[in-house]
């Protein structure tokens, strides 16, 4: 669960932030001058939003975790908007994310909780945006990541150290989630329940209006819907890329260089042995004892995992150093004394106790020079490569740092710029039929979405290979365009909703003749509707999620919570008309003891059920601790993020 934490900051383009499904974690960003504080409109950053226990929560931290929530949400919808992002609750739901952050922190340490500065430490040294490009942490790449962010080193120390105790927190009520096969069964049987019906569409284009409609009514229909017709934000992107081809410096190495590197390195050849083992962590030893003792006896260590409610997770090849840094030495030293196939004694980390079984062992003889000569020599032209990019790469940095121009530098350097006019946010081409960037424009368009006009960048699109800088121009702000640049769009529109108003009365009269005793069939045929747009159903809902892969029509998922006998009226999501569904029956399916299907639902159950727990701990530890609100402050954030005064 630690290593959520490590995948945090992937790229120096940006720092996306990861929320774990089940530990309330998040890091809050300063949305000023690391030193300084901001003003939102009548805001001012250092007003406190909140108090949680003996701490408080600025505007400035609120503020720079919504900016990176809505980062978030457009890695899902890239076109979403600040004021979007709140409309669908996004604005109260990290604030709460953010509370219960601090309230969880502010308990931990209330009772001798503690994340010591060494394991923050470790989590930091494996943040990949903060390694050069050798892979090795780099102090100065750490500074440039935060201040790219406006985060200060204090305040991700406190957030990796927050979730960290969060994690110590919450594991024990994790530990607990174990669903009783009775509960699993009832629910597993709702997989296989059957429904058979029939879906009807009334559509709005069989009764949309011939005729043109006046000015006045054209402009009072765009007038009232005006947010449909919003065109997205769209902006030109320039760039240059630069990488291996651009470097004319010897690489290769001399022997005398490959000798020192192997008196260097000597200890990696020597002979070495890595492991590697699946386990799952308990909250007791004594849990972690029974646990080990059943598995001994012939149940799998998955099989006793699930059977408990725990995941089972597997690890990679490693040394015994690298184990217990993973874990802790006392693990790695039972993992490394114990044979393979068989089950460690347990033996305790920072996050609980270990089940574990080793899976495999790679032991590995002594190698001399002349057998490692290439592997050397590949090595050492690798990191002169990397040196070499580095240096120019920071040659280029410094002249955009002073304010020279993208197409300076490219000249100076010989690069070529490319242009991509008309992106938007999504990363395709406003105005075209699904053309999209190049993979090679794809990276930057998040961070170019974030730019001011005219201000170039230097990315590394490919870590320690390639890099590009780039900038934006000719920003195009999101807005709904003149009527008269779109009235025909506008005018097709008018009819369709003309038409769907026609189609609801339809739909109503089709479904009180069903409730009359009339089959749909009947009841469309007599009001005139098109008999051949009525679909029949008859599926179970195992059979439905397959057929439609997690996209089910939002008729068919009314029709699968109706009650039987029962008949609805719907509105298509795009517009296009009404449905009429139709529920005759409903089977309920058997589960036997002995179908996988029961296993599955007690695991998926399961993980429901350790959320609510660790819903449930976390409102509990927020009224132990204490929180107040200051809603005037909230509100003018709020206000301010909606661009208003």
């Amino acid at each position: 669960m630690i290593s959520l934490f490590r995948n945090f900051f992937q790229s120096k383009i940006g720092l996306p932030i990861f929320i774990g499904f089940l530990i309330i974690v998040a890091l809050a960003f300063a949305a000023s001058d690391i030193s300084g504080s901001a003003t939102f409109g009548g805001l001012s950053g250092d007003d406190k939003i909140a108090a949680v226990g003996g701490e408080t929560i600025s505007a400035n931290e609120a503020n720079g975790t919504m900016t990176n929530a809505l980062s978030r949400a457009r890695q899902q919808n890239p076109t979403i908007t600040m004021p979007q992002f709140i409309e669908q609750g996004g604005f109260e739901s990290e604030l709460e994310v953010l509370i219960d952050r601090y309230a969880l922190g502010y308990f931990a340490r209330k009772h001798g909780l503690r994340a010591g500065e060494n394991l923050v430490n470790s989590e930091i040294l494996q943040i990949p945006a903060f390694r050069d490009a050798t892979g090795e942490f780099d102090p100065e790449t750490y500074q440039a990541a935060l201040r790219r962010q406006g985060i200060t080193d204090a305040i991700l120390r406190k957030d990796i150290a927050d979730g960290l105790l969060a994690q110590q927190i919450l594991r024990p009520a994790l530990g607990a989630s174990i669903l009783p096969k009775a509960v699993a069964k009832h629910y597993a049987s709702l997989v296989l329940e059957r429904r058979q019906g029939q879906i009807g569409l009334i559509s709005a284009l069989a009764y949309a209006p011939d005729e043109e409609p006046s000015d006045e009514v054209l402009s009072a229909f765009y007038a009232e819907e005006r947010e449909e017709f919003v065109r997205p934000e769209r902006r030109t992107l320039r760039f240059a890329a630069f990488g291996a081809d651009n470097v004319t410096a010897n690489l290769d190495p001399t022997d005398a260089e490959i000798a020192a590197r192997f008196e260097k390195d000597a200890d990696q050849y020597d002979a070495q042995e890595r492991r590697a083992f699946s386990s799952f962590v308990v909250p007791t030893e004594e849990a972690a004892k029974a646990l080990t003792q059943r598995i001994r006896g012939g149940v799998s260590l998955e099989a006793a995992a699930a059977e408990a409610g725990f995941n089972v997770s597997t690890s990679e090849l490693r040394d015994q150093e690298q184990t217990g840094t993973a874990t802790s030495f006392a693990i790695a030293e039972n993992i490394f004394s114990t044979a393979r196939g068989e089950v460690i004694d347990p033996a305790r980390s920072a996050l609980g106790w270990y089940v574990a079984r080793v899976d495999q062992i790679e032991r590995t003889p002594a190698r001399t020079l002349n057998e490692v000569r290439s592997q050397i020599a590949q090595q050492i032209r690798g990191e002169k490569l990397a040196a070499a990019l580095i240096d120019l790469s920071s040659r280029i940095e410094e002249k955009v740092d002073t304010g020279t121009s993208l197409t300076d530098v490219a000249e100076e350097f010989g690069l070529e710029v490319v242009t991509a006019q008309n992106i938007i946010a999504n990363g395709t081409v406003f105005g075209t039929q699904g053309q999209s960037v190049s993979q090679a424009v794809r990276p930057l368009v998040d961070t170019a979405f974030q730019m001011e006009e005219g201000n170039p960048q230097l990315a590394e699109v490919v870590p320690g290979a390639q890099f590009v800088i780039f900038d934006v121009s000719d920003i195009t702000e999101s807005a709904a365009p003149p009527l008269n640049e779109i009235k025909e769009q506008v005018a097709v529109a008018w009819r369709l909703a003309e038409g769907g108003k026609e189609a609801r009365k339809v739909a109503d009269k089709v479904q009180k003749a069903i409730e009359g005793g009339a089959s749909i069939q009947e009841a469309m045929r007599d009001a005139g509707v098109d008999t051949r747009q009525i679909q029949n159903i008859n599926l179970t809902r195992e059979q439905l999620l397959e057929q439609s892969q997690g996209r089910v029509p939002s008729s068919v998922v009314l029709l699968f919570s109706m009650a039987q006998g029962s008949t609805k009226v719907l509105e298509d999501q795009n517009g296009l008309g009404w449905f009429v569904i139709n529920l005759d029956e409903i089977s309920v399916g058997e589960v036997e003891d002995d179908n996988p299907l029961l296993e599955q639902t007690r695991q998926q159950i399961g993980n429901a059920v350790a959320n609510e727990y660790a819903s449930q701990l976390s409102r509990s530890v927020r009224q132990e601790v204490g929180v107040e609100r200051n809603e005037d402050a909230i509100e003018a954030l709020r206000r301010n993020l909606l661009g208003e005064s």
